[in-house]
C-alpha cells in the first residue's frame, strides 16, 4: 500500500447516486478545507462540468491542485487497457449510462495526476488510512443507502478483478411470507433491491428517516443483511466489516440498535460454524462497525485516492489502486 502525500492539497470528487459531494483538503476534519454537494441529477454533462468548474475556483482560492481523486458510484470500468476507461457502463441511474465520468474532469486540470475508483472502495480506503480500517489490510467497507456497494482490500490492496465487486446485487433467500419484489430493475430481490433506501420506502410507504423503530421492516431489512454479511465472511475472511451509508443510521430505530440487529443476524446465520473470537457476542461488537469517518468516509478516500495517485511515479490519469 502506497503512502498518501499528507502534505499535498488536492480535489476530492465522491460521487453517488444522489450527489456529488466534492472537496479541496489534504485529509479529514480540519484538513477538509472547502466542500460543496451537487444533486446526480439526469445530465451528467451539466454535473461533471459544475463540478470542474468549482473545484477550479477553490484552487483560485487555496492554491494550486497537485492531483485529483474521483470516486464514482457504478458500475465502471477500472481497466486503464480499455477504451472506455473511466467510463459508467450499466447503471439503473436516468441519463448516466455508457457516461464518461473521468475524462472531462482530467481534462480540466491537464498535467495533473488523476485517481480513479468506485465510490465504495474510496471509502474503504479513507477508513484504511484514518478511520476503522486502521492497522487492517483484510477488511470490507460497505455502503448501504441509495445503492449498496462494497470495498474490498485483500493484502493491502484494493480488488477489482474482472470488473469490480458488486456486493449490492448478491442473491438472497427469501424470509417466509416476505412477497416484496425488490427495486433492482436487474435482478429484484438481490440485496440492493431488498436494503437500499428506495426498498424501504417502497416496502414500507415512509421515508426510512420517519419509519418507527417497532416497525417490522426494520428486522426483515437488518435479516437480509446479517445473511448477506456472512456470505461475505465465508468467502472474503475479512478481519473487519464496516458499514456506512444513509440507512445504518436507521431513524427513529438509531444506529446502535440497527447494528445490535445486524451483529445478531448475522451470528445466527453462520450458525457457530467458524470459530473466531470476533464472531462471538462479545466479539461482533468491533467487528463489525460503522465507519469512524461517518459521512466523510467516501470524500476522505477521494483524497486519499488523489494522494496515492500523486505518490505514483506514472503521472496522468491511473488507477486508483494505490497498491
Amino acid at each position: 500500500m502506497s503512502k498518501t502525500r499528507s502534505d499535498l492539497l488536492v480535489g476530492a470528487i465522491e460521487g453517488g447516486g444522489t450527489k456529488f459531494v466534492c472537496a479541496v483538503g489534504s485529509g479529514p476534519d480540519s484538513g477538509i478545507l472547502a466542500r460543496e454537494s451537487f444533486s446526480t441529477g439526469d445530465d451528467p454533462a451539466k454535473l461533471l462540468s459544475t463540478v470542474a468548474r468549482w473545484l477550479k475556483q477553490q484552487a483560485s482560492k487555496h492554491g494550486k491542485l497537485g492531483a485529483l481523486g474521483v470516486a464514482s458510484f457504478g458500475p465502471v470500468d477500472l481497466d486503464e487497457a480499455s477504451p472506455t476507461y473511466g467510463c459508467m457502463t450499466s447503471t439503473p441511474k436516468p441519463g448516466w449510462a455508457n457516461t464518461d465520468v473521468l475524462s472531462p474532469l482530467a481534462a480540466a486540470f491537464p498535467g495533473v495526476p488523476v485517481g480513479f475508483d468506485t465510490d465504495t472502495n474510496a471509502a474503504a480506503l479513507g477508513e484504511h488510512y484514518w478511520g476503522n480500517g486502521q492497522g487492517f489490510d483484510d477488511f470490507v467497507y460497505i455502503t448501504i443507502g441509495t445503492g449498496i456497494g462494497a470495498g474490498v482490500m485483500v493484502g493491502g490492496h484494493l480488488q477489482h478483478g474482472l470488473i469490480h465487486p458488486e456486493f449490492g446485487h448478491v442473491l438472497l433467500p427469501a424470509l417466509a411470507n416476505d412477497d416484496f419484489g425488490g427495486v433492482c430493475p436487474y435482478h429484484g430481490r438481490c440485496l440492493e433491491g431488498l436494503c437500499s433506501g428506495p426498498a424501504l420506502e417502497l416496502r414500507t410507504g415512509m421515508n426510512p428517516e420517519e419509519l418507527p423503530s417497532h416497525h417490522d421492516a426494520w428486522r426483515t431489512l437488518t435479516h437480509y443483511i446479517g445473511v448477506a454479511l456472512a456470505n461475505v465472511i465465508l468467502t472474503v475472511s475479512p478481519k473487519r466489516i464496516i458499514i456506512g451509508g444513509s440507512v445504518r443510521k436507521a431513524g427513529h430505530l438509531g444506529e446502535k440498535n440497527f447494528f445490535r440487529l445486524v451483529q445478531s443476524s448475522l451470528l445466527s446465520s453462520l450458525n457457530g460454524y467458524l470459530v473466531s473470537p470476533r464472531l462471538t457476542d462479545e466479539g461482533i461488537r468491533s467487528y463489525l462497525v460503522p465507519p469512524l469517518l461517518g459521512d466523510d468516509a467516501g470524500v476522505c478516500g477521494a483524497i486519499a485516492l488523489a494522494q496515492c495517485a500523486a505518490s505514483r511515479p506514472k503521472t496522468g490519469i491511473q488507477s486508483a489502486d494505490p497498491a
